[in-house]
């Protein structure tokens, strides 16, 4: 009888005393409620994430604003008088005059942000020369900010897709033009204008508005 006993505690096991089941059903309470946090934790995350995440387009669109207060103001700097300044000094043979540097980046600035959009690129644009009617500085001043209206549009049409679209003969992006390769394009390019520029306001003693 008493093996019998003996076998039979140890097949169904010894019982569970109260504390042993207040701690059981703890435990179970507690696996609950992990398994409810947990997915709105995960929620929590994936909410900040997206919140922190800045749109493509909003970046480009930074830029192409700060480089349209630095072309404008250096464009502007420039007396009306001295719009036809070429330099002589040097090796500086058929350049284009300061008001035809910035005609020709505002011309350029048009003719990409027509294709980033896939819209017919403006007549008056030219080969990038800009309109030969414009003469004056305020004409030239309003041409190139007009251009910089376009070419916010082209920023602001970017998606994170980056899907290809069709070339312009001006790009050298043939075969993987993008509406971001194009306002890329106009930034870099302006880069290099607005560097020239520079240096034909100093050249007539003129501090460009971005260094004082």
């Amino acid at each position: 009888m008493l093996l019998l006993c003996a076998l039979s505690l140890n097949v169904l096991g010894p019982s569970q005393s109260p504390v042993d089941r207040l701690s059981r059903r703890a435990s179970v309470a507690a696996d609950r409620a992990i398994a409810l946090v947990t997915p709105l934790a995960e929620s929590s995350q994936s909410a900040t994430a997206a919140a922190t995440r800045i749109p493509l387009n909003h970046t480009v669109d930074f830029f192409v604003g700060e480089l349209e207060k630095q072309l404008i103001e250096a464009a502007d700097a420039m007396p009306q008088w001295k719009y036809p300044f070429v330099p002589t000094v040097g090796e500086f043979k058929g350049v284009r005059t300061f008001g035809q540097q910035v005609k020709h980046l505002a011309a350029t600035n048009y003719i990409l942000a027509a294709a980033a959009m896939r819209e017919p690129v403006p007549a008056d644009a030219g080969d990038e020369t800009g309109p030969e009617a414009l003469h004056m500085k305020s004409e030239i001043l309003d041409y190139l900010k007009g251009s910089f209206r376009a070419l916010h549009r082209a920023a602001a049409a970017i998606d994170d897709d980056n899907a290809l679209i069709p070339n312009t003969p001006i790009s050298p992006l043939i075969g993987q033009a993008t509406r971001l390769g194009y306002v890329q394009e106009a930034l870099i390019h302006m880069y290099d204008h607005y560097g020239q520029m520079v240096i034909y306001l100093r050249m007539n003693g003129i501090i460009p508005p971005a260094s004082r």
